[in-house]
């Protein structure tokens, strides 16, 4: 399925955004995140001075380090751009998210750690979805191993992503057809 096509334009502003997951050797888990902003047109920035189109104005990573539990080992944040000098700073407070769990309560944490004034917005935006990121790569994975060593899901306890999702709902078809043991349809409600 496709966006409908768009009204005649002209582009104007491109964020790229990405998250890679990586099994360490060591048995840690790496997410990497990366956000690119650029223009289609020069601009002049008045620290920077003048860019030419298809320039970074922001280019920062982030590498979250996590164990099993998705608990924060180590992170790393590297701005290659971004649009005043004094953004660098904002790469030491990352520090403080170390020790914290991805997981219920992660953006409240986030903002705990490095909202307003104490981190940057740009950097705060991609680390809201490293969570997401390390879901799709540490769960998943080891399901996939368990189910290539022949061992059955734990039947006793229902997945994280239960009534997380529309999809998820236990109420839902896609539980009812894949987890029926977590199907708990609604009751009727009278007219």
């Amino acid at each position: 399925m496709s966006l409908p096509a768009p009204s005649a334009r002209k582009p104007l502003h491109t964020r790229r955004i990405s998250f890679e997951g990586f099994l360490r050797d060591d048995g840690l888990w790496d997410i990497d995140a990366e956000l690119h902003d650029s223009k289609s047109y020069p601009i002049h920035m008045r620290d920077r001075g003048d860019l030419a189109a298809g320039e970074a104005i922001h280019h920062m990573r982030i590498r979250v380090t996590v164990d099993d539990s998705l608990t924060i080992r180590e992170i790393a944040t590297a701005m290659d751009s971004a649009p005043f000098f004094e953004c660098q700073a904002a790469t030491d407070p990352m520090t403080k998210l170390v020790g914290v769990t991805l997981g219920a309560g992660w953006r409240k944490a986030i903002d705990g750690a490095i909202g307003g004034v104490a981190g940057c917005t740009h950097l705060r935006e991609l680390l809201f979805n490293v969570a997401t990121a390390a879901f799709q790569t540490i769960p998943v994975y080891r399901s996939q191993q368990r189910e290539a060593e022949g061992q059955r899901p734990d039947a006793d306890a229902p997945a994280y992503y239960l009534d997380k999702c529309m999809s998820w709902d236990t109420a839902g078809p896609v539980v009812q057809r894949l987890m029926p043991m977590f199907y708990r349809p609604r009751a009727n409600a009278k007219d």
